[in-house]
C-alpha cells in the first residue's frame, strides 16, 4: 500500500515538472522571436534613419513618421532627434536586461544598461507626449492620442514601480515590473507586428484607412500594450496557481502567440522596414 502512495506521488511530481518545464520552454521561445524581432526593428532605426541622418537628409523622417520635422519647431524637431536615437537605445538594450547569464556573469553592465533602460523610458515617454500634444493631429485622430498618451502614461508608472522594487531589494517583485516595463514601452512595436499580423492572415488590412482611424486602427492602439500585459498575467497567474491542465492550456497559448508574433514580425519587416533599407 506504501508503495502504491510512493508510486502516485512520484508520479504527480513528474507531472508537475513537466507541466512547470513546458510552461516556462514557451515563453523562452516567445521571448526569442521576440527578441529577434525587437532587434531587427533597432537594425531597421540605425540603417535607415541613422543614414538619413549621416547625409543629412532629415525629409526622409518626416515621411515614415506620424510626427516629423517641421520647419521652425526648434523643440519639438529636438524631440525627434531625441527619440530616434532613445527609440534604436531602448529596443536594443532593453531585451538584454532579460538574460540570466548578463544578469549573473555582468552584474555591474546589468544595472548600468537598467538604469539607462528606466531613463530612456522616461524621456522617451514625456517626450512622445510633447510631440502627440503640440503638433498637428495627421493620423490617429483624437482617440489615437488619448491611446498613445496612455501607453505613456502606462510606461512611466510601471518604470517607476519597478525602481521602487529595485531600491527596496525586493528582486521578485522588480523583474515583474521591469517585464511589464518592457512589454509597455514596446508598444510601438507591438503595433508594427499587429498590423503585419492582419495583413498576413486577411492579405490586405480590413477596418484601416490612410489616417489609422478605422476600427481595427482604433483597436490596435490599445491592443498594443495592453494584451501583452494580458498575456503576461495570465502567466504570471498560471506559474502560482493553476493546475497542470491549466498551465498546458497556458502553455498552448503561448506557442500560438509565439507563432502569430513570427508571422507579424515577418510581414511587418516586409511593409515596414526592409523596404526602406535597399
Amino acid at each position: 500500500m506504501n508503495s502504491n502512495i510512493n508510486t502516485s506521488g512520484t508520479t504527480l511530481q513528474s507531472q508537475d515538472l513537466w507541466a512547470d518545464k513546458v510552461l516556462k520552454a514557451t515563453v523562452k521561445l516567445w521571448f526569442s522571436v521576440a527578441i529577434l524581432g525587437q532587434w531587427l526593428f533597432a537594425y531597421y532605426i540605425a540603417v535607415f534613419y541613422g543614414g538619413a541622418a549621416i547625409q543629412g537628409n532629415f525629409a526622409d523622417w518626416t515621411k515614415r513618421m506620424i510626427h516629423g520635422f517641421i520647419e521652425g519647431d526648434y523643440i519639438g524637431n529636438a524631440f525627434v532627434l531625441l527619440h530616434i536615437l532613445m527609440a534604436f537605445i531602448i529596443t536594443f538594450g532593453g531585451p538584454l536586461q532579460f538574460f540570466p547569464k548578463i544578469q549573473q556573469q555582468y552584474p555591474l553592465f546589468h544595472r548600468l544598461n537598467g538604469r539607462a533602460y528606466i531613463f530612456t523610458a522616461f524621456i522617451i515617454s514625456l517626450g512622445g507626449l510633447y510631440m502627440i500634444w503640440s503638433r498637428p493631429n495627421t493620423v490617429g485622430g483624437v482617440i489615437g492620442q488619448i491611446a498613445l498618451t496612455t501607453n505613456a502614461i502606462f510606461i512611466i508608472c510601471c518604470a517607476s514601480i519597478c525602481v521602487y522594487y529595485a531600491i527596496k531589494r525586493k528582486i521578485n517583485s522588480h523583474q515583474r515590473w521591469a517585464m511589464r516595463t518592457f512589454l509597455v514601452v514596446s508598444g510601438v512595436w507591438f503595433f508594427r507586428v499587429g498590423f503585419g499580423l492582419w495583413i498576413l492572415i486577411h492579405g490586405g488590412a480590413p477596418g484601416s484607412n490612410e489616417t489609422l482611424t478605422g476600427p481595427f486602427d482604433i483597436f490596435l492602439y490599445f491592443a498594443c500594450f495592453l494584451v501583452p500585459l494580458l498575456f503576461f498575467e495570465i502567466y504570471v497567474l498560471s506559474k502560482r496557481k493553476a493546475t497542470n491542465k491549466g498551465k498546458w492550456a497556458v502553455s498552448a497559448g503561448l506557442f500560438v502567440l509565439t507563432l502569430a508574433t513570427a508571422g507579424g514580425v515577418f510581414m511587418a519587416a516586409q511593409i515596414f522596414w526592409l523596404p526602406n533599407l535597399y
